[in-house]
């Protein structure tokens, strides 16, 4: 599925506290015409739960914290959203840092955005009043070579949304996500769990006791 995405001059001016909005609105200009977002999920069943793991689509994935928020599920939705190569290649051809880093934050922002407009089209259709979802290589308890199994039920993505894995398991264009989406009551965050510090990424704060619930 193909997904409109736009980066708004007043978000990212906010996302890089920054007032130059001369520069910011030339990069824009550039930025948004190679953002070419696309979605593909499946809708898959549980087959089995194991004691460290679960089986979907005769498929085995091993992850304590995958098989705990899992416990009360029968139908999950693995997932790869993509902004597509175009924006990464012009960044890559950037000799200037700062327009280099802008670009990479745009390029983010649309990632972000995408994926949250799947999340919005998996309620919708489904009917889910909560979702989460967890990506391999997002916590030590599930590795990135989980990109196997994942891509293993997602056949076709190449073809289909023009997502590749590298031979170190990285997603080819850069610029994308995967993972598993599943109907939950609580909303799940996988940097709850994770103690790194430092990451740009980070959502909400590590939380030491719900990390040992989880048993990691």
């Amino acid at each position: 599925m193909h997904i409109p995405v736009t980066v708004e001059l007043d978000e990212l001016k906010r996302h890089l506290r920054t007032g130059d909005g001369q520069q910011v609105h030339a990069l824009l200009e550039v930025a948004n015409p190679l953002i070419s977002a696309r979605a593909l999920y499946k809708v898959s069943y549980i087959d089995k739960k194991l004691d460290y793991g679960v089986i979907i689509d005769g498929i085995r994935f091993n992850s304590r914290v995958l098989r705990k928020n899992l416990e009360q599920v029968r139908r999950v939705f693995p997932f790869v959203v993509t902004i597509g190569a175009g924006l990464d290649e012009r960044a890559g051809a950037c000799e200037d840092f700062l327009e280099k880093y802008y670009f990479d934050a745009i390029g983010n922002m649309a990632l972000h955005k995408a994926r949250k407009s799947l999340d919005d089209h998996l309620r919708k259709r489904f009917a889910l009043t909560g979702l989460s979802y967890m990506s391999p290589g997002s916590l030590a308890d599930w590795p990135i070579e989980e990109q196997r199994p994942l891509f293993a039920i997602l056949k076709g993505s190449e073809a289909s949304v023009g997502v590749r894995l590298s031979e170190h398991l990285l997603m080819i264009p850069k610029k994308s996500i995967s993972g598993i989406f599943f109907p939950t009551e609580v909303p799940f965050y996988s940097c709850r769990l994770c103690p790194r510090e430092g990451c740009e990424g980070r959502r909400v704060p590590y939380n030491k006791d719900e990390a040992e619930m989880y048993g990691i």
